[in-house]
C-alpha cells in the first residue's frame, strides 16, 4: 500500500463543492461553547457534503480563527446560519418540512444502529426527498429539555463504558457518518 498524494484524491473546489448536491442533513448546535468542536463540525460536515448547520444560542460563528483551527477551510465550504435560540431554529426546520432528531439520551430513544430503518435513502429518480436535522447539544449539560421537547426523535449512541457521553465533536462524526450510510451508500 502506497498513501495517496492530495492531487490523487479528487477533492472538489470549493466552487463545485458549493454547486454539488448535498445531503439533506441539517446539523443544528445547541448552545456548543468550545470553537474547536465547532470547527470539528464543520470539517466533519464538509467531508460528508451535509446540507447546512444552525449554529444556536452561545455558539460562536465564522469568521473566528479558533473555529478555523480544526475546520481548515470547511467553514467556507459548508453553508451555515445563526440563530438566537435553538428553539427558533428548531421551529424553522419544522415549518419547512424537516424531521428533528435531537442525540441525547432519553426514554424511548432510538439507537443509532437503526438509524437506516427509519431514514429513506435517497435514489436517483427521487424528485424530492426527506429531509433531517439533527441536533447536538452543550458540551456539560448535553440538548436542552426545551429542545428535546419540540425534536420528533431522539438518537442515542450506545455506550458501554463507565462514561456515557462523548465529546460534541466525536458525535457529530458519528451521527453524520451514520445518515450518509443510511442515505447515500444503502
Amino acid at each position: 500500500m502506497r498513501k495517496l498524494r492530495t492531487i490523487e484524491m479528487n477533492r472538489l473546489s470549493l466552487e463545485e463543492f458549493k454547486q454539488s448536491r448535498k445531503m439533506p442533513l441539517i446539523v443544528v448546535l445547541d448552545d456548543v461553547r468550545s470553537l474547536h468542536n465547532v470547527g470539528s463540525v464543520f470539517r466533519s460536515s464538509d467531508a460528508f457534503r451535509v446540507k447546512s448547520i444552525y449554529l444556536c444560542g452561545i455558539t460562536a460563528t465564522p469568521p473566528n480563527a479558533e473555529i478555523h483551527k480544526t475546520a481548515l477551510g470547511a467553514e467556507d465550504s459548508v453553508d451555515w446560519q445563526y440563530f438566537p435560540t435553538t428553539e427558533e431554529a428548531i421551529e424553522q426546520l419544522k415549518a419547512n418540512g424537516y424531521y428533528v432528531y435531537s442525540v441525547e439520551q432519553v426514554e424511548g430513544s432510538t439507537k443509532l444502529q437503526t438509524l437506516s430503518q427509519q431514514v429513506a435513502p435517497i435514489t436517483s429518480e427521487q424528485t424530492s426527498e426527506k429531509r433531517y436535522a439533527v441536533v447536538l447539544g452543550n458540551e456539560v449539560k448535553g440538548v436542552k429539555q426545551s429542545v428535546v421537547d419540540l425534536s420528533d426523535n431522539c438518537l442515542e449512541i450506545p455506550q458501554f463504558g463507565t462514561k456515557h457521553s462523548l465529546n460534541v465533536s466525536v458525535t457529530a462524526g458519528i451521527v453524520i457518518w451514520e445518515f450518509a450510510h443510511a442515505l447515500l451508500l444503502e
